[in-house]
């Protein structure tokens, strides 16, 4: 990795640290993580559920603090980054990576003592995959890098279910397969708005790489995998035929918004797709919940 040296220019604060968490990444993760939790048919005290949702937050943000503190170099390149705070000099990399490495330790730690064993490991690995596979290693090598990478994003629900149960089952892993197969669409449909940032920084994306159309015949083909397995709990009798009904029509927007994608030359169809791709998600596993506390 390419050395930057950066000289402060403005001093640091509170809102400084807190975009190094990555908070609109975090807020899915946290989401997604509680989705698990619920689901999960043990019970648990409200206050180390608390604890583990609290866990999953900072263990998710030490893992961007580390991620921005590798990628500085890159961001600093790009406009999408180019303003986060070791770019513009705000702070320093030494800085940024102790913050990292502290949450990451402290949110494992915690999550041990006051939770179960297995919610510390899925958590620790979904933050030691995210720093070394996807960041360290993934990142720069590789146009699929975020199809490999997006193992650790998918990983919450399992983490949450875990903190209820101390194991895991089939349910937790499907909602893995659903994050797993949702992050390529959503964050190609990025990269197509963004293509010609990570050209500048040498990002090797999909659509630097492959092209734009491939990248477009790549986002549909996830979509295509993507609907059938968000249907498959319908099947096990894990979620019933109301969540099936919700599930598959966003299921239907999310591709009808793919093969817009796929036949237009406007770049702001990929943003849509992008922004629907989050809304996408977010119903689906709201959905769970619905079903798991109302009875859908």
């Amino acid at each position: 990795m390419t050395t930057l040296v950066i000289t402060p220019t403005v001093e640091a604060n509170a809102d400084d640290y807190w975009q190094l968490l990555k908070p609109r990444v975090m807020s899915l993760v946290v989401f997604t993580g509680i989705v698990g939790l619920v689901l999960a048919p043990g019970s648990i005290n409200p206050i180390i559920a608390l604890a583990a949702i609290l866990c999953i937050a900072v263990g998710s943000g030490a893992a961007g603090a580390i991620n921005m503190w590798y990628e500085r170099d890159i961001d600093a390149l790009m406009d999408r980054t180019k303003q986060r705070p070791l770019p513009q000099g705000r702070l320093q990399p030494g800085e940024v990576l102790g913050f990292g490495v502290t949450l990451a330790a402290g949110s494992v730690m915690t999550m041990y003592t006051l939770v179960s064993f297995w919610a510390a490991f899925y958590l620790a690995v979904a933050i030691l995959f995210y720093v070394f596979v996807y960041t360290v290693w993934l990142k720069r090598l590789t146009p699929q890098n975020i199809v490999i990478g997006g193992a650790a994003g998918a990983l919450p629900p399992v983490i949450g279910w875990a903190a209820v149960m101390n194991e895991t089952s089939l349910l937790p892993w499907i909602l893995f397969g659903i994050i797993f197969l949702w992050t390529p669409p959503h964050f190609w449909a990025l990269s197509l708005y963004r293509h010609d940032d990570y050209a500048k920084a040498k990002v090797p994306m999909l659509p630097v790489v492959s092209g734009l159309e491939s990248t477009k015949n790549h986002i549909l083909f996830y979509i295509l995998a993507l609907i059938p397995l968000t249907l498959f709990p319908v099947y096990t009798g894990d979620f019933g035929l109301a969540y099936g009904a919700i599930t598959l029509v966003c299921g239907i927007i999310f591709l009808g918004l793919g093969l817009k994608v796929k036949l237009s030359k406007n770049p702001q169809d990929a943003v849509r797709l992008f922004l629907y791709s989050i809304l996408y998600l977010f119903i689906v596993f709201a959905a769970m919940i619905l079903d798991k506390v109302g009875g859908l």
